[in-house]
């Protein structure tokens, strides 16, 4: 499947969950771009993190105020090759997933910890 296909698919199941949410989280979610990368960068994955990492979300939450200029606006990033993989090139399990990883990465922007994710499903 080609990153294009698999883009569409990722942008249509992220519009299906902000139409899911309820009214104040899709309010705070329409806030937060959705980048999609085939697969991380050496800069994004620095030394915390594998490179089969799924999605990440970077910049503060919505509850911090920004007042450094240079931070990095938050933004949730997909990294489709990887769930593509994880999915094992199974469409309907690569939408599922690409629903999962957009609800854990919304959840960090909530300001949720690795706790919080896990009561809600979303680990």
């Amino acid at each position: 499947m080609t990153f294009a296909e698999l883009k569409a698919i990722a942008d249509h199941e992220v519009a299906t969950t902000l139409d899911e949410l309820p009214d104040e989280l899709r309010a705070l979610a329409e806030r937060i771009p959705v980048l999609h990368h085939h697969l991380p960068s050496a800069e994004i994955l620095g030394e915390q993190f594998e490179p089969d990492i799924l999605g990440m979300f970077v910049g503060p939450p919505h509850s911090e105020t920004g007042g450094d200029t240079n931070d990095m606006p938050s933004q949730i990033l997909l990294f489709l090759g990887n769930l593509w993989e994880f999915a094992e090139a199974d469409r309907q399990i690569f939408a599922d997933e690409v629903h999962i990883t957009y609800l854990h990465e919304l959840g960090h922007y909530f300001g949720w910890d690795e706790d919080d994710l896990a009561a809600r499903d979303l680990d």
